[in-house]
């Protein structure tokens, strides 16, 4: 198989501003003075066996996307050996006025870089554009210690179980800065209506005992591999306030598929600390009642599988159950006498019968809206050679083909998609210099069934349980 690793990485400006909506609200994001957490991401890259592709997607603030591409790319150029493509707000515009060309439209909430999903859906229609047939996510403050990462994030991805059920998405594990796959998290009396830490190690603890593969109720969005009949079929849902990847696992089952465990495939997770527990949970309020309004009103739909919090004991089925609105509130309320940060949790109680229950009743059936659309658009970009090209002389402006790119006329007037910058003055030699001639080696040239072997179907049938 030949992957795409893809890292979303999140830019702020010196001061942070409110966000303008909840879905671009992240758990950290880097400010322009700082290096962050990527280039340790990187370096444990280097040396990883069968690394061929990376993307790096930017999302930034608004008013300093401009800034932030030249940080990454400056950060991705320190690293020659590695085939780093950094793609931002002007790739992304490409991408948008090839959906106009394509007659698709643009759908810059769906596939854009505000919001875990929307990013993870860009990334996603780069793989397909440049045809490779998995796509392996990875978070920017994630560091890889095993040289065999890619290949097992890749084992058993396209195969069949005894059933003749295909592994089309798996999910490995974190272990934490205490050498943990456990959650740490302390449940005190505040926490007596939520239990979430708890509900998570019993199921992990069960996961690891198991055999190596196993249906999943949890993901692990920064240790999650797609295979190109997953993503060309199902997108992440761009409403979701967070929790995306967990989001995606029960799209998945929506619509006929599952998540696989594997409990041999993992990576450190070093995050810095959360700047705000208490807006941190505000958007956890967001989260559930959205997920739980949405599998509501997915039951309504003939064309989907119902999802039941029963089939995902003991976790997250009880935070898909009735009355989850009741929960949220009280321990927000809990948490605003017995933590720190005791007006955002004060907001958090605030927000579940006014801002997140409307949310919820809002944008509750526009996923479906979109998701009924994905897989047309996912077959006209896929391996399309105009949308390849403008990236290409995007990110690597010294190789750009002579050819335009994006041969049909845009609203612009076309010949080259704007953004492309044709017949502009050449860039610094710095500049130049920090987007690597590796990402154009890493980019062209794809083959699908090139590069790393999934394992023998055998061996994985031993691996899965029994009935599997």
């Amino acid at each position: 198989m030949n992957p795409l690793v893809v890292i979303p990485t999140f830019i702020s400006a010196r001061r942070s501003r409110p966000a303008s909506s909840v879905v671009a609200v992240y758990d950290h994001a880097t400010p322009l003075s700082q290096e962050g957490e990527l280039p340790r991401c990187l370096e444990s890259l280097t040396s990883v066996r069968g690394l061929g592709h990376v993307v790096v997607l930017v999302a930034s603030e608004p008013g300093i996307e401009d800034q932030a591409l030249a940080k990454v790319r400056r950060q991705a150029a320190q690293f020659p050996t590695l085939p780093v493509a950094v793609m931002g707000a002007p790739e992304l515009d490409l991408v948008q006025q090839r959906f106009e060309q394509l007659g698709i439209g643009r759908l810059s909430k769906e596939v854009g870089l505000t919001g875990y999903a929307a990013l993870r859906n860009f990334g996603l229609v780069v793989a397909n554009a440049f045809g490779f047939d998995a796509v392996v996510f990875l978070d920017d403050d994630a560091v890889v210690s095993d040289e065999d990462f890619l290949e097992r994030a890749l084992y058993g991805l396209g195969k069949l179980t005894r059933k003749g059920v295909p592994i089309l998405a798996k999910s490995g594990f974190y272990y934490n800065a205490q050498g943990t796959y456990r959650s740490q998290s302390q449940e005190r009396w505040y926490d007596r209506f939520w239990g979430q830490a708890r509900a998570f190690n019993a199921w992990i603890e069960r996961a690891m005992a198991g055999p190596r593969l196993s249906r999943s109720n949890h993901v692990c969005g920064g240790c999650l591999a797609l295979h190109r009949e997953a993503f060309r079929r199902v997108a992440f849902d761009p409403w979701i306030a967070r929790g995306e990847d967990l989001d995606y696992l029960l799209n998945l089952r929506m619509y006929g598929s599952d998540l696989w465990f594997d409990n041999q495939w993992s990576m450190r997770h070093l995050p810095p600390a959360t700047a705000s527990e208490g807006d941190r949970f505000r958007q956890d309020i967001f989260r559930w009642l959205y997920e739980n309004r949405k599998i509501e009103y997915s039951r309504t739909q003939i064309d989907l599988l119902q999802v039941k919090s029963a089939s995902l004991e003991p976790y997250p089925g009880p935070f898909l159950e009735p009355g989850i609105d009741r929960r949220v509130r009280l321990t927000a309320l809990l948490r605003s006498l017995g933590r720190q940060d005791r007006k955002a949790y004060l907001r958090a109680a605030k927000a579940v019968q006014g801002e997140a229950l409307s949310y919820a009743q809002r944008n509750c059936m526009k996923y479906f809206e979109f998701q009924y659309a994905w897989p047309e658009l996912m077959a006209r970009v896929e391996c399309d050679a105009p949308l390849r090209d403008a990236l290409l002389r995007s990110i690597v402006p010294t190789a750009r083909p002579q050819a335009a790119a994006c041969d049909a006329p845009d609203s612009r007037g076309a010949g080259s998609p704007a953004g492309s910058n044709e017949g502009s003055e050449a860039e610094p030699d710095a500049q130049a210099a920090a987007r690597p001639a590796a990402a154009v080696r890493g980019l062209t040239g794809t083959c699908r069934g090139a590069g790393i072997d999934p394992g023998a179907t055998a061996q994985i049938r031993l691996d899965l349980a029994e009935g599997e």
